[in-house]
C-alpha cells in the first residue's frame, strides 16, 4: 500500500517493514459499507508503489472475474473510480442510461441495469485509493443523503487507519474477497431430506448456482431434461458441464441476473430439436433456476427460427470493440460515418444511418448510408434543437429512444414530425461527449424491430463511443479547413506574367497529417527582373505553414529593396534565427537576367534544379551553396551564375518530388531527369502535370509535400 501526497507523488517504500497485525482492515471495512447502504457489491483500490495506477485489493459480493477488466486501473482512465481519485469527491452513476454516456466502456462490457457510487479514500493531504458499491436496478435514480453520508464517513475512516498504517509502517496483509456465504436453512423447515423429496416430486427442473455459477443442487427433473446425470452437474458451472450450453449467450445471462438482481430468462435448443425454458432468480448469495420444456422459438414468433436477442447483442458486442478499435484511427467526420456504416448497421440489422452534428442550436446532416434518394434525410438538415422531434428530444434530454414500428413513433410525434423516410423502425442516439452534445445517430430499420433491453444498453454504449470519435473528428476538420486555409493565402494564387518568362507552379499537400505543409515558391518581379525563390520549411503543421509564410514575405521584401541574391538569402537567414524558432528550412533563390541570358543562383541546403536545353537535353545544376536557414547566424551562401538560352526551362522542386522510402535519392533525381527530357517541347502547365504524375498516382502515399515552379525563357523580342 502507498499513498500519493499532493506535493510528493507517490511516496518511497519503506526499506523494511514489520510483520503485519491487526484484523483485516479493508474487508471488513468493505463489508460494512455494503451492510449500512444495502450495496451488493463492490471494491476497494489502494494505489500502487511509484506509479499511478489503482490496483483492486478487495472486492465482495460478486466474482472478482465481473469486473476483471478493471483489476489495475491507471489514474487518468475515464472509469468511475479513477474520477474520484482526480477529483477528490464522489462519482454516482444512476443506472444503465447514465453509465453507457459517460462511461461507454464499462457499459459495453456490463449492460446490466445496475447503480455505483465511486469515493476516494483520502486525507486532507494524501491519497491511498478509492472504492466503489454497486446496487441492483431497482436502485433508485439518486443516492440519498444517508447513503452520502454513510459512504463518505466510512471512507473517511478508511484513509485515517491506513495513514496510520503507513506512519507504523504496516503494509496491508493479503484479504480475500468476500463472497456472501450460503444463507442457512430457514427455521421451521421439513429438513434437507424431506427438502429434497420435496423437489424431486416437481415435474420441472429446479437447480441452485452458487456466485460464480456453479450447481450446488439440482433435482432428478434438472438431470433429465439436460440429458446430465447429476454427479457431473454438482460443483461446474451450467455452461461447462452441458456442452449445448456452451455458448457466450447464457453466461451473460447469468451476468445479468446476478448484477440487476433482476429475474432474466432464455431459451435454449437441446439436439437434435427440444427446446427448453431457462428462468434464474438471483438473490445475493447466488442463483436458483428453473428449467421447463419450451415451444419451438419458430411457434413462439410465427416465423421460421432466429437467433435470439441475446445472442444478436454479443454479436454486436464483437463488432462494437472492432469499431472502438478502428475509431481510434478515424481521423475526420466521415471516417466516423464510414465506419459507423460498415461496423455496426450491419451488426445491429439496421438498413440506414444518419449522423447529425449540433451546431449554432440546429441539427445538421454530418453524413447518412442506406437512403437511395438523398431527399428523404434533408429534413434532418437545420432542425432547430427547440423543434420537438425524435432525433431533437433524445439530443436535448441526452436519453436514446427507441421506436419499435411507424405506430409508436407516431404515437408519440405528431405525424409531420415523424421521419418520412420509409423505415419500420429507429434508435435516435444522443452522442454526448465530455458532457457536451455533439449530435445524434439514427439508426433505421426497414421492418419493425423490438429493441430489447439489453440491445438498447449496447446501443447506448455504443453512443458514448461514437460521441468521442465524433468530437475528435469533428475538432480535426476545424482544423485542417483552418490549416487549408491558411496554406492557400500563404501560397501565391497566381504567377505575375512577365515579358520575358513563362512560369508555372504546382503544390501537392502531403497526404499523411494535416494535408499542409511548409513547402513554398513565388516569382517576383523587381528593378527589370525577374526573381524566383522555392523553398522547404521542416514540419507538416500550421506551425511550419506559418514560418513560410513569414520567410516568403521576407524574401519579396529583401527583394524590392534590391538585395543581391547573396544577401537575400543572409538576410533571410539571420531574420529566422531571430524568430526564434526551432524549424529550419532549405530555400533556393535565382535572379534572372534574361537580356544577359544568365540567372544567378544561390542555394541553402535545397535539392539542386534542373535544366533543360533546347534540344532536350536535362543538366543537374552543380550550385554552391550554404546551410539550412536558421542554423548558423554567420553562415554565407556564395552564389553560381547559370547561362540560360531561350527556350530553356528551369524545374525548381522541394524533396517531397524526389523521396520516397527505400528509394536511393540519386535514382530518384536521374528518374526525375530521364522523365524531364523525355516530356517534350510540351506547354508548362501539361509538363507541370507530367512531372508531377508519380507523386499523385492514385493509392500512393506522400509522405511530404511536393512544390514545384517551372521557369522557360522566351527568346527575346
Amino acid at each position: 500500500m502507498v499513498g500519493v501526497s499532493d506535493r510528493q507523488g507517490a511516496a518511497q517504500a519503506p526499506a523494511s517493514r514489520p510483520a503485519p497485525v491487526g484484523q483485516p482492515l479493508l474487508s471488513l471495512t468493505l463489508a460494512a459499507m455494503l451492510d449500512d447502504v444495502h450495496a451488493h457489491s463492490g471494491a476497494v483500490y489502494l494505489l500502487a508503489s511509484h506509479e499511478p495506477v489503482l490496483e483492486m485489493t478487495v472486492s465482495a459480493g460478486l466474482p472478482r472475474a465481473f469486473a476483471a477488466p478493471w483489476e489495475r486501473v491507471g489514474l487518468s482512465a475515464p472509469i468511475p473510480v479513477a474520477e474520484a481519485v482526480r477529483e477528490r469527491r464522489l462519482i454516482w452513476v444512476g443506472g444503465e442510461h447514465e453509465m453507457a454516456r459517460r462511461y461507454p466502456r464499462i457499459a459495453l462490457v456490463l449492460p446490466y441495469p445496475f447503480a455505483l457510487a465511486a469515493l476516494p479514500v483520502a486525507t486532507a493531504t494524501t491519497v491511498y485509493g478509492a472504492a466503489y458499491v454497486t446496487w441492483p436496478g431497482s436502485h433508485p435514480p439518486d443516492l440519498s443523503d444517508r447513503e452520502r453520508d454513510h459512504l463518505t464517513a466510512a471512507c473517511d475512516r478508511l484513509a485515517l487507519r491506513l495513514e496510520r498504517a503507513a506512519v507504523e509502517h504496516r503494509p496491508m496483509r493479503h484479504e480475500p474477497d468476500l463472497l456472501t456465504p450460503t444463507a442457512a436453512a430457514p427455521g421451521g423447515t421439513l429438513g434437507t431430506v424431506e427438502a429434497t423429496r420435496m423437489v424431486a416430486r416437481l415435474p420441472y427442473g429446479l437447480c441452485s448456482l452458487d456466485l460464480h455459477g456453479r450447481v450446488v443442487f439440482a433435482n432428478a427433473a434438472t438431470a433429465e431434461l439436460l440429458d446430465v446425470p447429476v454427479s457431473r452437474l454438482l460443483g461446474t458451472q451450467l455452461w461447462a458441464a452441458v456442452p449445448w450450453l456452451n455458448d457466450p449467450v447464457y453466461e451473460d445471462r447469468y451476468r445479468a441476473a446476478l448484477i440487476s438482481q433482476h429475474v432474466t430468462s432464455f431459451v435454449a435448443l437441446r439436439p437434435p430439436g427440444d427446446w427448453l425454458s431457462f428462468r434464474l432468480y438471483p438473490s445475493t448469495n447466488g442463483l436458483s433456476v428453473r428449467i421447463s420444456r419450451a415451444r419451438p422459438v419458430s411457434e413462439m414468433t410465427r416465423a421460421g427460427p432466429r437467433r435470439r436477442d441475446g445472442s444478436s447483442r454479443l454479436v454486436t458486442i464483437s463488432h462494437v470493440l472492432s469499431l472502438a478499435s478502428a475509431l481510434t484511427e478515424a481521423a475526420g467526420v466521415q471516417d466516423v460515418v464510414q465506419l459507423v456504416a460498415d461496423e455496426i448497421s450491419p451488426a445491429v440489422g439496421s438498413q440506414a444511418l444518419v449522423v447529425l452534428g449540433s451546431r449554432a442550436g440546429r441539427l445538421h446532416v454530418l453524413g447518412h448510408r442506406g437512403y437511395p434518394d438523398a431527399h428523404v434525410v434533408e429534413r434532418f438538415d437545420g432542425l432547430p434543437l427547440s423543434e420537438q422531434t425524435p432525433g431533437t428530444q433524445a439530443l436535448n434530454t441526452g436519453v436514446p429512444a427507441f421506436f419499435d414500428s411507424r405506430e409508436q413513433l407516431e404515437r408519440l410525434y405528431p405525424s409531420r414530425n415523424a421521419t418520412p423516410d420509409g423505415m419500420g423502425a429507429w434508435a435516435y442516439l444522443p452522442l454526448i461527449a465530455s458532457g457536451r452534445p455533439v449530435g445524434t445517430c439514427v439508426l433505421g430499420y426497414a421492418q419493425s424491430h423490438h429493441f430489447a433491453a439489453d440491445e438498447q444498453a449496447v446501443l447506448t454504449s455504443l453512443s458514448g463511443l461514437i460521441a468521442q470519435a465524433l468530437e475528435r473528428a469533428l475538432l480535426y476538420d476545424a482544423k485542417l479547413q483552418l490549416a487549408q486555409g491558411l496554406q492557400a493565402a500563404l501560397l501565391p494564387s497566381s504567377l505575375p506574367p512577365l515579358a520575358s518568362i513563362e512560369a508555372a507552379a504546382r503544390y501537392l499537400p502531403a497526404t499523411q497529417g494535416m494535408d499542409i505543409g511548409g513547402d513554398f515558391y513565388d516569382l517576383v518581379s523587381s528593378h527589370g527582373r525577374a526573381a524566383a525563390v522555392i523553398g522547404d520549411v521542416q514540419g507538416h503543421n500550421v506551425t511550419a505553414a506559418g514560418l513560410m509564410g513569414q520567410i516568403r514575405t521576407a524574401v519579396r521584401a529583401y527583394t524590392a529593396v534590391g538585395q543581391a541574391p547573396e544577401e537575400v538569402m543572409r538576410s533571410t537567414n539571420r531574420l529566422l534565427i531571430d524568430l526564434g524558432t526551432e524549424l529550419f528550412a532549405s530555400c533556393l533563390y535565382l535572379r534572372l537576367d534574361p537580356a544577359r541570358g544568365v540567372a544567378v543562383m544561390a542555394r541553402a541546403g535545397h535539392p539542386p534544379p534542373l535544366l533543360r536545353r533546347p534540344d532536350g537535353k536535362v543538366k543537374v545544376l552543380d550550385l554552391a551553396g550554404g546551410p539550412l536557414l536558421g542554423i548558423d547566424a554567420d553562415a554565407t551562401y556564395p552564389t553560381t551564375e547559370v547561362p540560360l538560352v531561350p527556350g530553356s526551362v528551369l524545374a525548381l522542386y522541394t524533396d517531397g518530388l524526389i523521396e520516397s522510402p527505400g528509394v536511393d535519392i540519386e535514382d530518384a533525381l536521374a528518374d526525375l531527369g530521364r522523365r524531364f527530357a523525355a516530356t517534350g517541347d510540351q506547354p508548362l502547365d501539361e509538363l507541370a502535370d507530367t512531372l508531377l504524375q508519380r507523386g499523385e498516382e492514385a493509392g500512393q502515399e506522400r509522405p511530404d509535400d511536393v512544390a514545384l515552379l517551372l521557369l522557360r525563357v522566351r527568346p527575346l523580342g
